[in-house]
């Protein structure tokens, strides 16, 4: 119980510090790459592999080479790979307490995630849960999360979740993309449950609600990640043609086992990077 507690204190004390005034600029104003001052854009990305039971291989590289493409474009990132719970819940805290000065707020996480009655949770490396009970303590909410960015009245967040791995608390054998056979303790259901974006938030998954994402079998990266990876870059294209082009690359890439998805409710137009004009779209 003390480390619930624990967790809800610092979220809470995160949600109060998003909920600070700022003037900034307006949601209905496009958002384009290279502005300047209130323009601020920041990422945290979050990379988990190293998991007791179940690790997985691509996250940690998922995590550093996003995190190179969005310092790239002009974001302010924190790259966190690999993190225990504590570390976990102080990364969100510390980008829930910048929040509310950024235009444009991403998170990108690559690792395990879990939902327990209808809640998405990020599962940290150290986690070890017998029960639905020990999962909420010992992971991070993301609905809690998504709440605080959206508490900001100005700006835009953008949350990306390749979490949807092969659930580690699943019961029963499952074989990994890799070939190896895993043995799981648990009831929850696989995949993440839907999350509705609140106002002015991209919500983007790495496979359909309660669908399983892949762990890249060969090469450095996700199936996910590749895709995203290679159209961040592109000049001009606005954030909803992004996603889709990356759904359709991973949904060819799998044979349609994995199909990623989106909830927005975005009132701006945002591109990662305006094309040579410096417009969007």
């Amino acid at each position: 119980m003390a480390t619930l507690l624990t967790r809800r204190t610092l979220l809470q004390g995160a949600l109060g510090a998003a909920a600070l005034p700022w003037v900034g600029p307006a949601m209905g104003a496009p958002a384009t790459a290279g502005t300047k001052g209130a323009e601020s854009r920041i990422a945290l990305v979050i990379g988990n592999g190293a998991y007791r039971a179940a690790p997985l291989k691509n996250p940690p590289g998922d995590a550093a080479a996003v995190a190179g493409a969005l310092r790239g474009l002009g974001y302010d990132v924190t790259l966190r790979q690999d993190t225990r719970l504590p570390d976990l819940i102080e990364s969100l805290r510390e980008f829930s307490m910048r929040a509310p000065k950024a235009s444009v707020r991403m998170l990108f996480y690559a690792g395990h995630g879990v939902q327990v009655k209808g809640r998405n949770y990020l599962v940290p490396i150290d986690a070890d849960p017998l029960t639905e009970e020990d999962i909420q303590r010992q992971s991070a909410d993301v609905g809690e999360f998504v709440d605080r960015l959206s508490a900001i009245r100005t700006g835009i967040n953008i949350v990306v979740l390749d979490a949807c791995r092969v659930n580690p608390f699943a019961g029963g054998v499952i074989v990994g993309p890799d070939g190896r056979r895993l043995k799981f303790r648990g009831a929850t259901p696989g995949g993440l449950a839907t999350l509705d974006a609140p106002v002015g938030t991209l919500v983007a998954f790495s496979t359909a609600p309660n669908g399983v994402a892949l762990d890249g079998a060969s090469g450095k990266h996700s199936v996910y990640a590749r895709h995203l990876l290679a159209n961040l870059p592109t000049p001009g294209l606005q954030i909803e043609q992004l996603f889709k082009r990356v759904r359709i690359g991973v949904a060819e890439d799998t044979g349609r086992v994995q199909v990623p998805w989106e909830s927005s409710s975005l009132t701006a137009d945002f591109c990662f990077k305006s094309d040579d004009k410096g417009r969007c779209g």
